[in-house]
């Protein structure tokens, strides 16, 4: 089994390239495991508390579960993926099934800052874009998937988002064993992995 991981900072295009690599190499053969997935369930928290969390911080992860999840699909068993809703911020009590393929790509803004979850990985990626550029893309996304206002966006852009890319994301970088500039519109990066990707599925 070949254990992928994908890391860079909101909005650097990581899902776009996760999605060119299956295009590429076919989906039956690779299995998608989201750090979103394992943010830890704040639905006991007030409205108000809720609007205060930061999930930019390596703590508002599980990643005990993320890493146990793993180490199950890797010794063959099927695995009981969290589903997370940015809307509650807490956890559904529905799962994802998710059974063990020759390769396995995890996706996620802080997963290449844990040292245990970064053992794991035979190939670390960071997906590289301007700061221009992923803030663009957040504002898209969380005015559309999240229901966030622009100003609200901002403010959090300035107070969280940033600061924590500067202290984890960024720093994290150096753990790459490949890094992607222009996230999903470097061909000739996409092009490489997945030819690693289909040699290892050939074999």
């Amino acid at each position: 089994m070949l254990v992928i991981g994908i890391a860079g900072g909101t909005g650097s295009g990581k899902t776009t390239v996760v999605k060119k690599i299956i295009d590429a190499v076919g989906s039956d053969d690779v299995a998608i495991l989201s750090q979103d997935s394992y943010y830890r369930d704040n639905g006991h928290l007030s409205a108000e508390e809720r609007k205060e969390l930061n999930f930019d911080h390596p703590d508002s992860l599980e990643f005990e579960l993320l890493v146990q999840h793993i180490k199950d699909l890797k010794e063959g068993m099927s695995i009981e993926e969290p589903i997370y809703s940015y809307l509650t911020c807490a956890r559904s009590e529905d799962t994802n099934t998710i059974k063990p393929k020759k390769v396995i790509i995890v996706e996620g803004i802080l997963i290449l800052t844990n040292l245990e979850l970064r053992d794991m990985f035979d190939i670390k990626i960071f997906v590289h874009a301007s700061a221009d550029d992923r803030l663009i893309r957040v504002i898209k996304r969380d005015t559309i998937e999240r229901g966030r206002d622009v100003d609200t966006i901002l403010d959090r852009y300035h107070k969280t988002l940033k600061p924590m890319h500067d202290q984890f994301i960024e720093p994290s970088k150096n753990f790459a064993d490949l890094i992607i500039p222009l996230g999903g519109d470097n061909k000739v990066a996409i092009d490489v992995l997945s030819a690693v990707i289909i040699n290892k599925l050939s074999h």
